[in-house]
């Protein structure tokens, strides 16, 4: 599986907090994950940047939608090096390829629940009830669990994901010349860890430098059988 430390801005809480910890919970019906893998250097990928922006007010964001966006680095041969850009990101699109039996990859491509998805009309919420997913965080540290409504324990993996908002770009070349762009759910950073039934520490490092035009940032998370990339379960919420 691919790994990538986790890049994270910890700020003022949003959400339950006691003695200065946050905390992000999962209703036990699942939530819908939305995967956009896009690039500047794409001129078809605009449009699909646009639709994925317009979730940031949506009264249905992060309880039942949680969006993420990983820009993909090979369009930057057109003459446009995506700067949110990355060949990590990339070999996510190539993992779904491979899980799909599909021999190639495109932009724009969106996964909903580890699914192949053609964007529109949001999915209707859920009714299937897999568990209640929980972020517990407190300074440089992230408590993981994942409460199953099914018996017996199980092996998972947890992504946690840091995002970025209002990030723009003046594009100077490529398919895209002349354009100012502008991304919301934009991944800076992906951890993915196994994890038995129960709970998951994780070490916080310290933050990124992406310059951000939006001072919010959002920690998302969803949870995969091991091995395999179908959302069992996902949650997410503003961090400041």
């Amino acid at each position: 599986m691919i790994r990538l430390t986790l890049i994270l801005v910890l700020a003022s809480a949003i959400g339950p907090v006691q003695g200065g910890e946050m905390v992000l919970a999962s209703k036990p019906t699942r939530a819908h994950l939305i995967e956009l893998f896009t690039s500047e250097g794409c001129s078809s990928c605009p449009p699909a940047d646009e639709w994925l922006n317009g979730l940031k007010n949506h009264p249905r964001l992060w309880q039942d939608i949680v969006p993420i966006a990983f820009h993909v680095d090979y369009w930057d041969h057109l003459g446009w090096r995506d700067p949110f850009a990355s060949k990590i990101w990339t070999e996510r699109q190539a993992d779904y390829s491979v899980f799909w039996k599909k021999e190639s990859v495109y932009t724009p491509a969106f996964v909903l629940n580890g699914n192949e998805w053609r964007y529109g009309p949001l999915p209707p919420p859920a009714s299937d009830t897999p568990g209640v997913l929980t972020l517990k965080i407190n300074g440089e540290k992230v408590t993981a669990a994942f409460k199953s409504a099914g018996s017996g324990a199980g092996r998972y993996e947890i992504h946690l994901a840091r995002l970025g908002f209002g990030l723009s770009s003046d594009v100077a070349a490529g398919e895209n010349h002349g354009r100012k762009l502008l991304h919301d759910f934009v991944a800076l950073g992906l951890t993915n860890e196994t994890m038995k039934a129960g709970a998951k520490e994780f070490q916080l490092p310290s933050a990124g430098t992406k310059n951000i035009e939006d001072p919010r940032n959002a920690l998302v998370a969803w949870i995969t059988p091991a091995g395999k990339m179908e959302v069992i379960q996902a949650v997410g919420g503003w961090l400041e």
